[in-house]
């Protein structure tokens, strides 16, 4: 049970769409099991792409146990596709594929919508019924020659599938498991000393500063830890059940260390300084992709923020993500599981920022909601001004 009583995160279009915009890539594609949401989702994407008219497109829909038909969207066209079979095995995928409406009324609504105006096309599911025509395949790779496509795409362990959701053009969004397997390490080990004591405490709204990191990063990782020198903060978070490591060691880079340990990135996890000793997961189980380093004084970080830039490191998994706001970098920082080593060795006192500024070839970013994200609180006349915004 989350303490917190705050939900797994569910993606939402403007998460996914702020994750897109950023990622750089040309062709965004959804993919899942049979109820992800995968054609609510797209449907919303839609309409962010139609302000200057509709989006051409095909769509696939069933009547079942009848069969399944193909649509283009502007002029109407339709053809039966998929025939019901009651004697294919299974409860699910008993249609079976008509070749020949694919190959010729199927192939030429693609072929249309290469020709339309606009910069977009869609398709609102790709199967195993699509993926065994293969003229029908190769209609779909020309239209991503002309258009950029939005597309659904059935989580099957098929070829055609398989090409189009690892293409490296795509942004590929996987509604089962958006995240992958990542990381976050909430660095709560500041003295506060411009603030005049344990800031991480201090009270905005009612909530400790400290609580909305917690909820900010809730849902959306596979492991997060809290690293602190206050035992307020560690109180806090273990009623929580949100895991932390208590030290006493003076630098930034103890605090990123201890973090990346904690989470299994490194061999002499609660050791080291640390009060509180954590157990720790062999690396090789542990397996994470990446690890987010999340100020815990910046009280207006989104949820949504903190999932974009999730998303995007899922599926960017060699690049160094971090928030920005008008061109102006800041925190949070999403680093890849490639980055870990020199994180665990960086210089006394340095923090992730030098290893991002080791790789600014790599660095990427996304757009925070508003300038007041990225606001970290340093002194009483910070969190006076946060207040009037909240």
């Amino acid at each position: 049970m989350k303490p917190t009583g705050m939900p797994v995160y569910r993606l939402t279009e403007d998460c996914i769409w702020n994750s897109f915009r950023s990622s750089g890539k040309r062709h965004l594609i959804l993919t899942g099991d049979r109820g992800s949401g995968k054609s609510t989702l797209l449907s919303g994407l839609l309409r962010k792409l139609s302000s200057s008219g509709p989006v051409p497109g095909v769509t696939t829909w069933a009547e079942p146990g009848q069969a399944v038909y193909l649509r283009e969207n502007i002029s109407e066209e339709t053809v039966q596709v998929g025939r019901f079979d009651p004697l294919l095995p299974g409860r699910e995928n008993r249609m079976r594929p008509l070749p020949e409406g694919f190959q010729e009324a199927g192939v030429r609504m693609l072929g249309r919508l290469a020709e339309q105006e606009g910069e977009w096309a869609s398709i609102d599911e790709i199967g195993y019924l699509e993926s065994g025509c293969a003229d029908y395949c190769d209609a779909v790779r020309r239209l991503m020659e002309r258009k950029r496509l939005a597309a659904a795409v059935r989580r099957q362990d098929l070829p055609f599938l398989t090409e189009l959701c690892g293409r490296p053009d795509v942004f590929l969004v996987d509604l089962d498991v958006p995240f992958g397997k990542l990381g976050c390490v909430i660095m709560a080990s500041g003295l506060g000393k411009r603030f005049g004591g344990n800031k991480l405490m201090a009270e905005l709204k009612g909530k400790p500063l400290i609580q909305y990191a917690l909820d900010a990063t809730e849902g959306i990782f596979e492991r997060r830890v809290v690293v602190t020198r206050h035992k307020e903060v560690e109180e806090l978070c273990r009623r929580q059940g949100v895991p932390v490591v208590f030290h006493s060691l003076p630098y930034r880079s103890d605090t990123v260390r201890l973090g990346l340990e904690s989470l299994g990135a490194g061999t002499d996890a609660g050791k080291s300084g640390t009060e509180t000793e954590i157990k720790i997961a062999p690396p090789a189980e542990n397996g994470l992709e990446g690890c987010m380093f999340c100020p815990g004084d910046q009280p207006m970080l989104g949820r949504e923020t903190v999932a974009s830039l999730a998303l995007c490191a899922a599926s960017g998994k060699n690049t160094i993500w971090r928030a920005v706001w008008n061109g102006q970098e800041g925190s949070p920082v999403l680093f890849p599981a490639w980055v870990f080593p020199e994180l665990l060795a960086l210089p006394e006192g340095k923090g992730g920022g030098f290893a991002a500024g080791k790789h600014r070839e790599l660095v990427r970013t996304v757009s925070a909601r508003s300038q007041w994200e990225l606001k970290d609180v340093d002194c009483l006349e910070d969190l006076e001004l946060l207040a009037e915004k909240c």
